[in-house]
């Protein structure tokens, strides 16, 4: 393929590490429904089925499969109120930014680089502006600009305007994400830690659904474009 004029990533697990902020979320919140400890682990099978790329309905969904009766409504207060805690010192605090600063100025010389995530807009400009990456951005897209989520392209639509799609490229970990990329028609790279439980349940599948590669880490992003 010829070098992407735009580059664009999910950020949850591709750019942001989550394990302690929304997965330590869906783990108190399943726990406070249900009285159950469930399994860090079982987050990632729950990912590696569609539908599931949102949070709020994986915790829900996860909930009544476990028998809790609570509605939609209050696990979404649960874990908005765990997430971003008291004048937000919540598990928000715990997150970290994954791909080195200087590859990311890099990344902004080559091509235009954009966003297209579940989060919120309130979280991703939370997270931008607290790790200071906002300005690499010229284009992103939360689940509040779409009428319709992952795994329909609207949002990488919405991104492309009028380029063509295979002058992007889109850098994803989950299924939704690969299914959003091969419906808009972009080029799909999928992110998985090497050796972890999300890549041995996810790897095969995304490969399927037209991955061209597996990373385990965002920032081989730059090698591969150069090998590329």
């Amino acid at each position: 393929m010829k070098p992407p004029e735009l580059i664009i990533f999910d950020v949850d697990g591709v750019l942001v590490d989550v394990r302690e902020s929304f997965d330590r979320t869906i783990l108190a919140v399943v726990r406070q429904c249900t009285g159950r400890r469930v399994a860090r682990a079982e987050i990632q099978r729950w990912r590696s089925r569609s539908g599931f790329n949102d949070d709020w309905e994986l915790s829900y969904a996860w909930i009544r499969r476990l028998g809790g009766r609570v509605r939609f409504a209050t696990v979404k207060r649960l874990c908005t109120a765990l997430y971003w805690g008291r004048n937000g010192k919540g598990f928000v605090c715990r997150e970290r930014w994954l791909l080195p600063r200087p590859v990311l100025r890099r990344l902004a010389r080559r091509a235009e680089l954009a966003l297209f995530t579940g989060r919120t807009r309130r979280e991703l400009r939370c997270t931008l502006q607290r790790f200071g990456v906002e300005e690499f951005f010229a284009r992103t897209v939360t689940q509040d600009d779409v009428r319709r989520r992952k795994p329909d392209p609207e949002g990488l639509l919405r991104i492309l305007r009028r380029r063509r799609p295979d002058t992007a490229i889109y850098l994803g970990d989950n299924v939704d994400d690969a299914l959003a990329a091969r419906a808009a028609g972009v080029p799909f790279l999928g992110v998985l830690p090497r050796n972890s439980l999300a890549r041995r349940l996810r790897g095969a599948k995304l490969r399927r659904l037209g991955a061209l590669a597996l990373l385990s880490h965002v920032a081989e992003i730059e090698p591969w474009l150069d090998r590329e």
